[in-house]
């Protein structure tokens, strides 16, 4: 995790947690002269748009105090959704069994983007299973990982 997701991740925890969520993750998305901060919220009994408002209320108050981030930005509060992205180990472990989709830092054997069956974690790597075949990436390779919703036909 970078040091300005930390930081972020800091600051941001304690405000979901007080409010009975957790926070999923984070993603600051620079765009030009605006970015997009994301915040995803997790509940076991579900979110609703009334829940992500709360948080944002909150979450918006601290930030405007605290100010981390620099120039314009739009804030947004989520679910993780089906699709959810994956930020830590403890995430990966949850969804053992689950299609993912990986976008590394760096391209292993020619390519940046693998999809499979997260077989599990050992360590700090992450075991894909794809074409008969199992990788393991270390987490700090993975640019981005995001589940691929599976549906039966």
């Amino acid at each position: 995790m970078a040091t300005k997701h930390a930081a972020l991740h800091a600051l941001i925890e304690p405000v979901v947690a007080a409010m009975g969520f957790e926070l999923w993750g984070i993603d600051h998305l620079s765009q030009g002269k605006n970015s997009r901060l994301v915040i995803y919220i997790e509940r076991e009994n579900g979110v609703s748009v009334e829940d992500c408002a709360d948080i944002s209320r909150q979450v918006s108050a601290v930030m405007d105090v605290e100010d981390p981030i620099a120039g314009e930005y739009r804030l947004e509060v989520s679910s993780p959704g089906m699709a959810r992205p994956l930020y830590s180990l403890d995430q990966f472990a949850r969804f053992q069994g689950h299609h993912v989709a990986l976008k590394l830092r760096t391209a292993f054997d020619g390519r940046r983007k693998y999809q499979g069956l997260l077989v599990g974690v050992e360590g700090d790597e992450i075991l894909l299973q794809l074409d008969g075949e199992e990788y393991c990436f270390p987490i700090e390779s993975i640019d981005s990982a995001h589940i691929v919703p599976q549906f039966d036909d």
